[in-house]
């Protein structure tokens, strides 16, 4: 074959096959975020941080109250329950008041507000029909050991909840529950014998001040737990607290 002569095309290729080439794969969009929702309404959000605030200064002049006396029961009597801190003295860093009557003073003067915005938070439930979404019910126990089992990691799926899962119900009655008791023994061992009927039902002065003090400690443990689940859980949710919105994963209406 000469110079000048085209070459002949190979046998196995096929003039009409035009190569193409493969579209460059692209990203999918990104997924529209989360709208912001209305979810905690300011009575709600100003109760919350007041009694937070209140409750820890009612806690440190308490312990500074405790220190005059810590033990349960008439001197030289057998103590009326397990009592961990028995005879022991808080440091004067969590203590509020430096002596008895400082103690005693700063306890009532937090009192009084403790209860009023408690009993104004009450009344906003009330009045907005917000308080069916934190009332625990019998049939709220299966979802409650979901939930349970969801948080011990034995359940993968985080289970369908509405504003507030079954565990949360639970804890916020309870809460609720756990503030009645603290006021009505408060009273019961601030006015033993204008209200000696009071103080009766709960066994007498020092028995009322047992139970007092066991308050305070669920009352520390609740919220050291509240605490940490906010921050595992739902970040977001200690915005909306602040914010009153909210743009997290959980809905905020049942």
């Amino acid at each position: 074959m000469s110079e000048s002569e085209p070459a002949e095309p190979a046998a196995d290729s096929d003039p009409l096959e035009v190569a193409v080439e493969p579209a460059p794969e692209t990203a999918p969009p990104p997924a529209a975020p989360a709208a912001s929702v209305l979810r905690h309404r300011w009575p709600a959000r100003v109760t919350h941080w007041a009694n937070a605030l209140l409750l820890l200064g009612m806690i440190g002049s308490g312990l500074q109250i405790y220190g005059a006396f810590p033990r349960f029961g008439l001197r030289g009597a057998p103590p009326l329950g397990p009592n961990p801190f028995d005879g022991y003295r808080f440091p004067v860093a969590v203590r509020l008041g430096g002596w008895l009557a400082g103690g005693l003073d700063w306890h009532f003067a937090l009192a009084w507000p403790f209860v009023v915005t408690g009993l104004f938070y009450l009344g906003f439930l009330i009045v907005s029909g917000e308080w069916k979404s934190l009332l625990f019910r019998p049939s709220d126990l299966p979802k409650a050991w979901a939930m349970q089992l969801y948080y011990l990691r034995l359940k993968k799926e985080h289970p369908p909840q509405g504003k507030h899962n079954a565990l949360q119900k639970a804890a916020y009655s309870f809460i609720f529950v756990l503030g009645v008791l603290s006021t009505a023994t408060g009273f019961a061992i601030y006015k033993p014998v204008q209200l000696a009927w009071l103080t009766a039902l709960f066994g007498g002065y020092e028995r009322a001040r047992y139970w007092h003090f066991l308050a305070v400690w669920l009352f520390v443990g609740f919220t050291l737990l509240h605490v940490v689940l906010v921050f595992v859980v739902d970040p977001a949710s200690l915005r909306a607290m602040i914010t009153g919105c909210y743009r997290g994963r959980f809905p905020s209406h049942d």
